[in-house]
């Protein structure tokens, strides 16, 4: 499991309902900030751990459904379960029922599933809002599929892309949610410097996708690509991964290894698409000819590429070291304008404007 540093990962709530078809858009949305187990009334809970609350979607004038909520109480008495009851009819008499059962809130079972997901977050964190809880569980579930990833790749076996794809909508998700701020502050706050700096790659990817107007499927191949992009360095010796303090030559000679690493442990899966394949082995190649590992030259650095270089360095610029400290976000854009010939410099005015932006939105 990669580090978190503070925050809890996305927490168990179990769904109650006797629809027979259950809704799938709530389930969805509470999917967002928690965890999310949907159950029928028949449940006896005798099977469920510790939970983070529960959500009752029932009809209280039907005895199974009371038999149920009963179960409940007596299965987690004294643990101070926290219940939501979405009442089918809102009436005085409905209320007493749910609070008798256990209720600590009651509302419309026809409310917007954006607005039973604000009354739970309520109940799970009080201090939070809702884009904080999202920014927080999304990057708690991205950072465990990166260990998921890496610990593929260090026993030399090429990392699921079902794996992948799971980890692409909880940060496209979260940046829409105006999270880009939350983001990084979240993740900065990781201990482990690999995923640190993949889940901000990740983060600084989807902002920016979102940002220039990419449609969902070019969001996901930007992001794919940010998630997956330094995955060879699982093959790095640890103490030059992790060394506390700048790399002396041959250290950076195997340390510039990783993005041909990364490209043949994905290559040889047979699951990777060629336009990640591309993103993974050329990360670190400038449009001057000085990148590596195979020193590709303006046009034959593809667009996605160039999208991702720009992430990748502004990622490493302001993230803290042993041996330096972060540079502030304007520095770090400044060093960025000042690489004309290296980056292509319409895509860093744009990347910044995406940052300022994001920004904004997270303070919104």
């Amino acid at each position: 499991m990669p580090p978190h540093a503070g925050g809890s990962a996305a927490q168990t709530v179990v769904l109650v309902t006797d629809r027979p078809n259950p809704n799938v858009a709530l389930s969805d949305a509470l999917h967002a900030v928690a965890d999310i187990t949907v159950v029928g009334p028949e449940e006896d809970w005798s099977r469920q751990g510790p939970l983070a609350a529960v959500v009752a979607d029932l009809t209280l004038g039907r005895a199974q459904s009371v038999n149920c909520l009963r179960r409940l109480q007596l299965r987690y008495a004294g643990a101070a379960l926290p219940l939501l009851c979405l009442l089918r009819q809102v009436t005085r008499e409905a209320v007493l029922q749910a609070k008798a059962l256990g209720a600590d809130a009651c509302m419309p079972a026809d409310a917007a599933p954006e607005t039973v997901t604000h009354a739970l977050v309520k109940i799970l964190s009080p201090e939070q809002s809702v884009p904080d809880r999202l920014i927080q569980v999304s990057a708690a579930r991205t950072g465990d599929i990166l260990g998921g990833l890496f610990r593929a790749a260090q026993d030399g076996v090429a990392p699921s892309m079902a794996l992948v794809e799971r980890g692409l909508d909880p940060v496209l998700d979260a940046m829409a949610a105006g999270g880009l701020s939350r983001w990084l502050d979240t993740v900065w706050a990781y201990d482990d410097g690999t995923y640190q700096h993949c889940l901000l790659v990740a983060g600084l990817a989807a902002n920016f996708a979102q940002h220039l107007g990419f449609s969902r499927p070019d969001q996901r191949r930007l992001t794919r690509a940010a998630l997956v992009h330094d995955v060879g360095k699982a093959r790095i010796p640890y103490a030059i991964l992790n060394k506390p303090g700048r790399l002396d030559d041959a250290e950076q000679a195997i340390m510039r290894t990783h993005p041909a690493a990364g490209f043949e442990l994905l290559r040889d899966g047979g699951e990777c698409d060629p336009v990640t394949l591309d993103a993974v082995r050329h990360h670190h190649e400038m449009l001057d000819g000085s990148g590596y590992p195979d020193g590709l030259r303006g046009p034959e650095i593809g667009d996605l590429v160039r999208l991702l270089t720009i992430c990748d360095i502004y990622a490493a610029l302001t993230e803290r070291r042993a041996y330096k400290p972060p540079l502030p976000g304007e520095d770090a854009l400044a060093i960025l304008a000042g690489m004309g010939g290296k980056l292509e410099i319409r895509l860093v005015a744009a990347f910044g404007d995406s940052i300022r932006a994001g920004a904004l939105a997270s303070a919104a």
